[in-house]
C-alpha cells in the first residue's frame, strides 16, 4: 500500500491503494445524466421557474440557478456561477473541496500545542475561524481539487470521519459528540458536512448550522428571528428574507429510511461487485439511475414500478410546490402594490413576516434535493403551511389596500418567462417598477 499523505487533496494519488472507487468516482464526470427531476445534466431553474427570479429577486440566485452537477465539477461551478461576483467571503468554498480542511489544518498549526501530532480534525477546528474570515478570492489559487477523498475518510485507517468543523461544532452544542457514533450514522453524517442548512454569522462569516433548538423549518426559523438574521432583502417587497441552502439532512432525519437505519450511502452509494471485491460505488448519483444496486436491495418490486412510485410521490410534490411558489410571488407584488399606495413599514411588518415564513418552509422544500422524495409526507406538510401562510399575508395585503379605498384587483405584471421576470426584477431595484394599482389615486379622505 503508498502512504497517503494525511493532508493529500488530489484524490487521483488515493487511487494507487483504491482503484475501484476513484473509477466509480470519475463517473461523475458524465454530466448528461438525467431523471424527471434530477440528475447531473443541464437543468436552468430560472428558466423552468420563472417563479424562482421573483421569489430571490435581490439576491444572486435570481440572476443564475442552475442543478448542481457530480462532486467533480465542485470548484468549477462554484467558480463560473453566475452568483460569483468575487466578492465573496473564503466561507463560500466550504464544502467545494477536500483544500478546504488543510487550508484551514495550516492556520491551526499555528494555534494548537502539538501541530506535528494533531488530527486533521483538530487542527482545522482550530483554523476555521481564521479561514472563515478571509475573501473568496484569498484562495482562489490553493483551492484546485474538487470534492474527494480526504473530505470524508482518514487516509491512515481509510475509517470515515468529519472533516469539516460546523457540523462537528453543531453536534457539540446539542450535547453530541460526533465522533462516537455508529459506522452506519457516519455514512450519512459525512454527507450531512455540506449537505444541510447553513448561515455565515457575524462579521467573520463564521460557517454554523442554526440547529440550536432543532433541525424542523419552524425551530430554524425561530432560531434566525431570535438571532435578527437576514440573507437579503426581497428588491420588490422589502421583506428581510432567509435563503434555506439544501437541508437534505434535515428532511431525511425525520423519514422513514432514517427510522430504519438507512444511510444515505445506502441509496447514493450501494455495494458493487467486480472481479470478487466488494466496494461501495463511489459514483453519487440519484438511486433512479441504478436502481438494480439501491431501491431493489430493500424492495422486491420491478425497476418501472419502483421508478413509477417514485415519480408519482415526487409530482405530488412538485404541485405542491408550484401552488406555493405562485402564491408567495403574488404576495411580494401584493406588498409591492402596498408600499405603493403610500403604507408605512409598520402597517407592513406582520405582512412581510408571513412572507418571510411561507418562503422559508418553500424553501425548505425546494433547495433540497429529491422533490420531496427524502421525507414525502413531512415536505407536503411544510408546503402546505407555506400556501398557508402566503395566503394569509395576501388577504391582509387586500384588506390594507381596501383602508386606502383600492378594492380591485392588484394589476400583477407579466412574469412568465425568465427574462420578463429579470427585467421586472431590475425595474423594482431601479425604483422604476411598474404601476400595480392601474393608475389609481388615493383620495384625500382616505389619507385622513
Amino acid at each position: 500500500m503508498t502512504q497517503i499523505d494525511k493532508f493529500e487533496t488530489d484524490n487521483s494519488k488515493w487511487a494507487e491503494n483504491w482503484p475501484r472507487e476513484y473509477a466509480s468516482f470519475r463517473e461523475m464526470d458524465d454530466d448528461t445524466t438525467k431523471t424527471k427531476y434530477g440528475g447531473s445534466g443541464e437543468r436552468d431553474y430560472l428558466a423552468e421557474t420563472p417563479e424562482n427570479v421573483i421569489l430571490f429577486a435581490g439576491y444572486g440566485f435570481s440572476k443564475d440557478y442552475l442543478q448542481a452537477r457530480g462532486h467533480t465539477y465542485a470548484v468549477k461551478d462554484i467558480t463560473e456561477t453566475g452568483r460569483n461576483n468575487g466578492k465573496l467571503p473564503a466561507t463560500c468554498w466550504s464544502c467545494k473541496s477536500p483544500d478546504v480542511p488543510r487550508m484551514m489544518s495550516e492556520f491551526g498549526k499555528k494555534k494548537v500545542d502539538n501541530p506535528d501530532t494533531a488530527t486533521l480534525q483538530e487542527l482545522a477546528l482550530a483554523g476555521a475561524g481564521e479561514f472563515y474570515s478571509h475573501s473568496w478570492n484569498d484562495f482562489k489559487d490553493d483551492i484546485t481539487h474538487p470534492i474527494g477523498c480526504l473530505d470524508c475518510h482518514d487516509p491512515d485507517t481509510m475509517r470515515l470521519r468529519i472533516s469539516r468543523p460546523a457540523l462537528i461544532e453543531a453536534f457539540e452544542r446539542q450535547g453530541k459528540d460526533v465522533n462516537k457514533v455508529s459506522h452506519q450514522e457516519m455514512r450519512t453524517l459525512v454527507c450531512a458536512q455540506c449537505h444541510v442548512e447553513y448561515y455565515f454569522k457575524g462579521k467573520g462569516k463564521y460557517l454554523t448550522f442554526p440547529w440550536d433548538g432543532g433541525m424542523s423549518p419552524e425551530a430554524m426559523e425561530e432560531y434566525y428571528n431570535d438571532a435578527d438574521f437576514k440573507d437579503w432583502t426581497h428588491a420588490i417587497s422589502k421583506t428581510p428574507m432567509i435563503k434555506m441552502q439544501h437541508p437534505d439532512y434535515e428532511v431525511y432525519s425525520t423519514s422513514v429510511h432514517a427510522f430504519r437505519c438507512v444511510s444515505c450511502a445506502d441509496c447514493h452509494m450501494p455495494y458493487r461487485s467486480e472481479g470478487g471485491a466488494k466496494y461501495s460505488d463511489h459514483h453519487l448519483q440519484s438511486p433512479l439511475l441504478n436502481i438494480a444496486n439501491s431501491c431493489a436491495v430493500c424492495h422486491r418490486w420491478s425497476e418501472d414500478e419502483t421508478r413509477g412510485r417514485v415519480n408519482a410521490i415526487q409530482d405530488k410534490n412538485a404541485e405542491g410546490r408550484s401552488r406555493a411558489e405562485r402564491a408567495i410571488t403574488l404576495a411580494h407584488f401584493d406588498i409591492a402594490a402596498c408600499m405603493q399606495i403610500g403604507a408605512t413599514d409598520d402597517q407592513l411588518a406582520s405582512i412581510r413576516a408571513l412572507v418571510r415564513t411561507a418562503q422559508m418552509n418553500w424553501d425548505y422544500v425546494a433547495a433540497n434535493n429529491g422533490m420531496g422524495f427524502h421525507n414525502p409526507q413531512e415536505c407536503l406538510r411544510i408546503l402546505a403551511k407555506a400556501v398557508e401562510k402566503a395566503q394569509e399575508a395576501r388577504v391582509e395585503a387586500v384588506r390594507l389596500l381596501a383602508t386606502y379605498g383600492y378594492t380591485k384587483q392588484v394589476a400583477y405584471p407579466d412574469f412568465s418567462s425568465k427574462e420578463k421576470a429579470q427585467a421586472l426584477n431590475s425595474a423594482f431595484i431601479a425604483g422604476e417598477g411598474p404601476d400595480l394599482l392601474g393608475g389609481f389615486k388615493v383620495s384625500k379622505a382616505a389619507l385622513n
